[in-house]
């Protein structure tokens, strides 16, 4: 019989629905029965395409007798990814991570917590029926000492939260000094350092891909003439572009590479993933002048509105890395990671005939399989698709021309993906989750600037379709509260810090690639709510939830880039947009006030903090607004845009004017635009910098060197 799960709106707690563990949803009814049977909480916390995620349900929620110990000694409750126990499990552990379980007093105070448990020992951890009995017999025997290390811990993780020796101490205390310049190039220095630079990326396996670490690197290259910096990033984004983390066949990349050299991936496709790669690889495209980085970020664009938008235009969460192999579609095999992705070369001489060598060529399959690890056994005989040739090189081997492997490799890719479509596809996370949604509409929002103009065009729509989604079904504006999660045409929980973060930047680079004010409006308000319910007072930053849930004992504020960036770095930048757009004196104290958070030595936490780098970065650059004023469609408009969009201008923030009616709205807003005209009846760019403005141009060679000037 299904469990307590099965009508919950999530889908990874409804893939739990038919465990034998006596599950239930996070709440007060769980609580309840803990408190009054006087027994601890095991809380599991996963999302639905986490593969050891799969695995422990697998292996022991899915076998009856550590259910049983489950029952019997424990008050079960899933969570779908809730990053609050985070910090208590890396606290305690040194690691974090998914799937996560932590055991909590009835009154929800942590005491214990790790991450996977195989079920019987293995490679080096404790088999979970064992850590099931050994906590229920501390509990029995030795109660009190586990509730007295509660406390501890807790205090201990709330000394962690307040504000740093840096920071402004109750108002009262000298302000710290914000971090220099220096700061920046110490913190090149620490990403030099650690750079493979055989490999591409930052030590060694397994890799993941963190964005953050690209943009700080990009932006300090920008304002201190850093070449070594671009260099990193150019190289290590060719090098994931490349390997098997990249979906050469749909598109999209892989969560990680679980070997240094990008060759051998995690299958799971995170949406978050998709949007900060596409932002990385936009501004390396712009930044190195290479079309083939932008390609890429148009290619991974391309995936995410095929296959992971909603009909409403909103966006899904992620796609898992298990599926059934194809030759199981139907059966009641067991699913296997990659199964999806993978390849025999059997099969690509079958699809493929005169063209299978070209495909063998470029995307490295063998007949005894590609990959170079495979500790499950789950890769073998197959291959993972990656480039191993390059055109010429191909051409050169088989006697063809160049244009004629381009062509070739084209149909190929279209004949291996439309035989991939009739395989067993891995499950989809269909929820919609405001924050990671906030991170693609920053990206399409941005390529819309960037691409050529019928991909700027296609990406600029589902930007505005999933904004528009997000405002019309996961805002509140009764309450003006931001609704985190949507799926099956149900709302809930409400949103966090991160939720509004991500959110806002999206709507400001929204803005400034459609010009529609109401963008602008809302990410004011959002803004507004944002300080009004995460915003320290005490120590700057924010925290990740308001404070009001009496079942969360600990407010984190998380100062992490990782996965996905912290969201006090992602509020530091919106501010800093929004203070070169109006006037704020409260922005720019906020802004000021977190800086001194880290104090001085926030070059030396750069691996730990890149994207608050990258506003660091941005706070020491010139401040530059580029207004241009004309009809969107009209020619002269487009080629004064298209200068723009040539330049890698990571510190300007643009504004699209349109003469009339809508100039006159938005100058209620920006009152600075009010005076702006269109020079002698033609398309006008201004540019202003530090208060300073250069004389008005309609020449898109005069619009070149002013902006080459600001470059210098």
């Amino acid at each position: 019989m299904p469990n307590r799960l099965a009508d919950e709106p999530s889908p990874y707690l409804q893939q739990h629905a038919g465990n034998p563990v006596d599950w239930y949803p996070w709440g007060d009814e769980a609580f309840e029965r803990a408190r009054r049977q006087d027994k601890p909480i095991f809380l599991s916390i996963g999302y639905s395409t986490c593969h050891w995620c799969h695995v422990m349900e697998h292996e022991s929620f899915e076998h009856d007798g550590i259910a049983a110990l489950l029952n019997e000694h424990f008050v079960s409750i899933k969570v779908d990814v809730d990053r609050v126990y985070m910090a208590f499990v890396q606290a305690t552990t040194g690691s974090g991570g998914w799937p996560m379980s932590v055991w909590l007093t009835p009154d929800l105070k942590p005491f214990f917590g790790g991450t996977y448990f195989p079920p019987d020992s293995r490679w080096g951890r404790a088999g979970f029926p064992d850590v099931l009995r050994e906590v229920a017999a501390r509990w029995a025997s030795s109660r009190g000492e586990l509730a007295q290390s509660a406390d501890a811990l807790l205090e201990r993780l709330r000394g962690m939260q307040a504000p740093s020796a840096g920071a402004v101490a109750g108002g009262s205390a000298p302000a710290a000094a914000i971090a220099g310049i220096d700061a920046l190039a110490l913190g090149v220095q620490q990403f030099a350092s650690s750079f493979d630079t055989r490999h591409g990326g930052f030590g060694g396996a397994p890799k993941f891909p963190r964005p953050a670490e690209l943009l700080f690197l990009l932006r300090e290259s920008a304002r201190g003439g850093d070449v070594n910096a671009r260099r990193i990033v150019v190289a290590t984004l060719e090098a994931m572009a490349s390997g098997g983390m990249r979906d050469h066949v749909g598109g999209g990349f892989h969560r990680y590479s679980v070997d240094a050299a990008w060759r051998v991936p995690h299958f799971e496709k995170m949406l978050y993933d998709q949007a900060q790669l596409v932002l990385a690889y936009l501004e390396a495209g712009q930044a190195a002048g290479a079309g083939a980085l932008l390609q890429v970020a148009e290619d991974t664009i391309e995936y995410v509105r095929r296959d992971m938008t909603s009909p409403e235009g909103a966006f899904y969460s992620a796609e898992d890395a298990d599926s059934l192999p194809p030759e199981a579609a139907g059966t009641d095999a067991a699913k296997s990671e990659g199964a999806f992705y993978l390849w025999t070369d059997t099969e690509v001489d079958e699809l493929l005939g005169a063209d299978a060598e070209v495909a063998k060529r470029r995307l490295g399959i063998q007949a005894g399989g590609n990959a170079p690890q495979d500790p499950m056994g789950e890769f073998k005989g197959r291959n993972i698709p990656f480039l191993q040739q390059d055109v010429g090189e191909i051409a050169k081997l088989t006697g063809r021309t160049a244009d004629d492997v381009t062509a070739t490799l084209g149909a190929v890719r279209k004949t291996l993906f439309d035989a991939r479509e009739k395989r067993p596809r891995p499950h989809l996370d269909d929820k919609v989750l405001a924050a990671w949604n906030g991170l693609m509409i920053a990206a399409l929002a941005r390529a819309a600037h960037v691409l050529d103009a019928a991909a700027a065009a296609r990406s600029l729509e589902a930007a505005t379709r999933a904004a528009t989604f997000a405002r019309e079904r996961l805002w509140d504006p009764d309450r003006r509260i931001l609704r985190r999660r949507a799926r099956d045409g149900a709302v809930s929980i409400d949103g966090y810090a991160e939720d509004y973060a991500y959110l806002i930047w999206g709507l400001l680079e929204l803005f400034q690639s459609s010009g529609d004010p109401a963008w602008l409006d809302w990410a004011i308000e959002l803004q507004s709510r944002q300080d009004a319910l995460f915003w320290d007072e005490e120590g700057g930053g924010w925290f990740a939830t308001t404070g009001e849930d009496p079942s969360v004992l600990l407010r984190v504020k998380e100062e992490y880039d990782g996965a996905e960036p912290a969201a006090s770095s992602v509020a530091i930048e919106n501010l800093l947009t929004l203070t070169h757009l109006r006037d704020d004196p409260d922005a720019a104290a906020r802004v000021e006030k977190t800086f001194r958070r880290f104090g001085t030595r926030l070059g030396q936490a750069a691996r730990a903090v890149p994207l608050m780098m990258a506003a660091l970065v941005r706070y020491h650059a010139p401040a530059t607004q580029i207004v241009i004023v004309g009809e969107p469609d009209a020619p002269e408009t487009r080629a004064l845009e298209r200068v723009v969009a040539a330049r890698y201008l990571p510190f300007v923030v643009r504004v699209r004017v349109v003469p009339g009616a809508a100039q006159r709205q938005l100058a209620e807003r920006l009152p600075f635009v009010g005076a702006l005209r269109e020079m002698d009846g033609r398309p006008t760019a201004y540019v202003c910098t530090n208060f300073t403005c250069q004389e008005p141009v309609t020449d898109p060679a005069r619009l070149d060197e002013q902006l080459a000037r600001i470059q210098e």
